[in-house]
Formats: C-alpha cells, structure tokens, sequence
C-alpha cells in the first residue's frame, strides 16, 4: 500500500509514524518550506498533561493523552518527566479548590514542597497542585525528531506543495491539514492561540508552571537556556495574524505574577494562529473513499495526535476496525 499525508504539523507527521509501523510506504506534503512552517504545531506549549488538561476537557484527553507520553518518548527521546505544578495567589486559592475539583492524578502541596520543587518559586505561593506524572518537551524539537527518524525509515518530503487531498496519488491519502481543510467539514471552527517566547536568566523553573486565575489563564512552559514558552490564549476566531494589545498584557502580567523577574525578560518570539476544533473539541477521522480525514486536535495536539493516529492508520490496514473518533453516521455504516 501507498499513502500520502498532506500536512506535516504533528497530526500529519504522528499519521506517517504510524502507517510506516503498519509496513506501509509514505510520502508526505506541506505547503509550506519546512515542517511546522505554517502550522499551530510550531507555537504549542508541548505539555503533556493529560490530567491537568482534564479540568476543562473530555475524559477522552486523559486516557488517549497518558499513553501519548510514552509515544513521545519512544519516537523523540525529548521528553522531560518532572511533572506539572499548578499554583494560583492566595486570595484566589478557591480558584485552585475548583481545578482541583474537575481532575485526578494530584496532591495537594504547601509552600516548603514548593519550594523544594521550584527553589525559584520560594515564598511566592501557599499552596499548590502536583501533577507528578505529566511531562513536557519542545514541540520543535519534537516535530524535527519525527521528520528526521521519517526521513531515515524513507519517507519522502514534498515541500512548497499546496495539494489538495483528492488530486494525489496514493492508495489512500490522510488530510492532516488542520484549518486548511475546512471545506470538507462544515463544523469545523477556529480557536485562535497566543503565545510568548521570552528569556529570563533571573529564573529557573524545572517543568509546566500553570497559573490558576479568574480572568488569566496562563502557564509557562521551561524551554532550557533560559527561554520559556508564556501561553496560551483561548479566542473564538479565525484570525490568525496578530497578537491583541489585551493579549500581550495579561500574559506579560500572569508570568509577572509567577515570578516578578519575568518583568525584565527579553521577549525573542510572538506567535499566533488558529487551532482547528470541532463542537466538542475532540478529535474526527472521517473516510470518504481514498481520503481519511484527521482533524480537530484543538489544543491537545501533542497529547491526542498519537493515539488519534494510530486509530486513523489502523483504519485502513484492518478493515474491521472502528475508531474512536469516528462519527456515529460512519461508526454505524462501518459496523453494518
């Protein structure tokens, strides 16, 4: 069997992972000049955080987002298992009472476990949540460490190339195009993601650091050498180009309120654009004839794009099988 994979952000890349573990011989297309190069994958957090993500999501992220931290680190070796800290100012500690109540796999921890975890931290808040098993790792990092172990198993690159799905040839084609791919699903939306990459020398913090707020949702994610990722918003719109004024405050004024020396950090990266999400914000695999549609990641991209490729490439190597993901209408045409 032949397949392409148009799109090479991480749903497009764990898809040709997946179908090259099923003896399956893959080609991949990207408009743009390189991986990552024109999709929400570049600017993600990278948190692999199932349990934390739990909070305001489907149970379906904690049980596809817990085996994605061993598929990272059996396909990248970029994985970092210190776990996740969730904090929130002492006059907002109901905040952190009412996350706690929306999730699992935590402890409650005072400020001397806090400090012990984040020395830099130290004071700055009372109590905190431990999500001791969740991980993180560089999204870019990442997405190169797949290209580059695609590349060596032969996968070929076509780069620059705006194709579209229906017009390659292949045995079966996976669209993996996110946004782009909006003519073929009508209810597919946009949820417009904001993001920082700053550098502090005056800070260092171990793992995923979340600030739980009324207004400001926030974390910031250690990137090494002094950078951290400061993220994300979370904005009903197709608008993918800019950054609002309202936005760049209320991340700059979160990571201040982490640690006031994020004050002085150098800002070395703004970025922007549009997360493809459904009603429900889970993930669809739809078949129609050759093309296999995976799409609608949303914000659990890194933690949801392993098992929602295996499920897709799995689909067209074992004809008896029904995804997850699937729609009712085509779960119950398939099992017919």
């Amino acid at each position: 069997m032949k397949a392409a994979v148009v799109g090479s952000g991480v749903a497009g890349l764990a898809c040709a992972v997946e179908l090259v573990e099923h003896g399956v011989a893959v080609e991949v297309f990207e408009r743009a000049g390189g991986i990552g190069g024109d999709a929400c994958s570049w600017y993600a957090g990278g948190m692999l955080a199932p349990w934390c993500e739990r909070e305001n999501a489907e149970e379906a992220v904690v049980v596809h987002g817990v085996e994605a931290i061993g598929w990272w680190e059996k396909h990248t070796g970029g994985v970092t298992r210190q776990g996740s800290l969730v904090v929130a100012p002492a006059r907002d500690t109901g905040e952190l009472k009412r996350f706690s109540a929306r999730t699992t796999g935590f402890e409650w921890i005072d400020e001397g476990r806090i400090s012990l975890l984040e020395p830099d931290l130290h004071g700055r808040f009372r109590k905190a949540l431990y999500f001791a098993d969740e991980a993180h790792l560089d999204p870019r990092l990442g997405l190169e460490a797949l290209r580059q172990t695609l590349s060596d198993r032969g996968v070929v690159f076509h780069f620059d190339q705006d194709v579209q799905p229906e017009t390659v040839e292949a045995d079966v084609v996976f669209d993996c195009r996110g946004l782009a791919a909006r003519e073929a699903h009508g209810d597919l939306r946009g949820v417009k993601g904001e993001m920082l990459l700053i550098r502090s020398k005056d800070v260092a913090l171990q793992r995923p650091v979340r600030l739980v707020h009324p207004r400001i949702p926030l974390y910031i994610v250690p990137r090494g050498d002094g950078l951290f990722m400061v993220g994300a918003t979370m904005i009903e719109s197709d608008e993918r180009g800019r950054i609002t004024a309202r936005s760049m405050v209320e991340l700059l004024n979160g990571a201040y309120a982490i640690h006031p020396a994020f004050g002085e950090a150098e800002i070395i990266e703004i970025g922007t654009d549009v997360r493809p999400a459904f009603p429900d914000n889970l993930p669809r695999i739809r078949r129609r004839g050759r093309v296999v549609h995976m799409n609608g990641l949303y914000r659990h991209g890194f933690l949801l794009a392993p098992a929602a490729a295996r499920m897709a490439a799995r689909l067209v190597t074992d004809p008896s099988f029904v995804p997850e993901f699937m729609d009712e209408d085509q779960r119950q045409r398939t099992t017919a």
